[in-house]
């Protein structure tokens, strides 16, 4: 049976099972709760950015579902794409994920259903080889959710998106002896010479604008869950690296019943920096933390 192992341990987050709880548990810490949960949660939407930048956000999503459902079987993990795009998702099928904190099995089952329902999700373990967008969620999900298995899916920002995500939906709710959320993994605006968009200058100013106007577009869109409108606007104003894994995330929502997300947290690399290293710099990136 096909194990993945870690890529990026020791590099997006800690190589070992003793740093990354302690890591988590300064995540965990570092970013209370305050805004009013739904009774139960079945999505969010998570950065994917190394635990430094972002692990406290993420861990804000994972915290807010364990404090509504006390238990989850499934994640299905919808993951940004950085280099494996294509006309379909990339559904990893069969065995488990391993990371410093162990191994964690796939939702076989589960996800049998979902290529058997969508014709866009495909298996295709290699796709996920050298992939981080989902790999550093499992180590917060394996310290929270000691028992859950995944189902992990490599989304391109294309139209097939929404209906995997009301496909992943469907086969949800056929599956009602289990408790499945959906997770999509996105970071915000990457702002900056290095990023090669900086359309409102270099320095502070554009950052700002980067957070203030250009995230917000994208989040308010994926609070009001308009899924269509998130990915054509990713591609005018590059403002997500995974509007495919947001929007089938979203669409999945939608079809489990819910019409509005809440905004648990939203900042940017360079914030981060500043409060925890005390200097800046000339990019930024962007992180949110929204859950249906």
């Amino acid at each position: 049976m096909a194990s993945r192992n870690p890529t990026v341990a020791g590099q997006f987050y800690p190589g070992s099972e003793r740093e990354c709880r302690l890591e988590i548990e300064y995540c965990l810490k570092n970013r209370p709760i305050q805004e009013k949960l739904p009774e139960k949660i079945i999505g969010g939407i998570v950065p994917h950015a190394g635990w430094v930048f972002s692990g406290d956000l993420a861990g804000m999503v994972f915290s807010a579902i364990e404090m509504a459902n006390k238990k989850v079987d499934t994640f299905v993990i919808f993951g940004a794409t950085h280099s494996n795009f294509g006309s379909s998702a990339a559904v990893y099928d069969k065995g488990s994920w391993i990371t410093p904190m162990g191994e964690i099995e796939i939702d076989e089952e589960l996800a049998a259903a979902i290529m058997k329902k969508s014709k866009s999700a495909k298996a295709n373990q290699n796709a996920h080889k050298y992939e981080h967008s989902i790999e550093v969620q499992i180590p917060l999900i394996q310290y929270i959710f000691k028992d859950a298995k995944i189902v992990p899916i490599l989304t391109s920002p294309a139209e097939y998106a929404i209906m995997l995500g009301m496909e992943v939906g469907e086969c949800i709710k056929k599956a009602a002896d289990k408790k499945v959320v959906c997770i999509g993994s996105t970071d915000l605006t990457h702002y900056g010479p290095r990023y090669g968009f900086d359309p409102k200058g270099k320095g502070q100013a554009g950052i700002d604008w980067a957070k203030n106007v250009n995230d917000r577009i994208f989040i308010d869109l994926a609070v009001e869950m308009k899924a269509e409108q998130i990915l054509i606007e990713s591609m005018v104003n590059q403002n997500a690296c995974g509007p495919g894994a947001a929007a089938a995330t979203i669409s999945a929502a939608k079809a489990l019943g819910k019409t509005k997300g809440v905004l648990l947290a939203h900042t940017h690399s360079n914030e981060v920096m500043e409060a925890r290293y005390g200097r800046t710099s000339e990019e930024s990136v962007g992180y949110a933390a929204i859950v249906y």
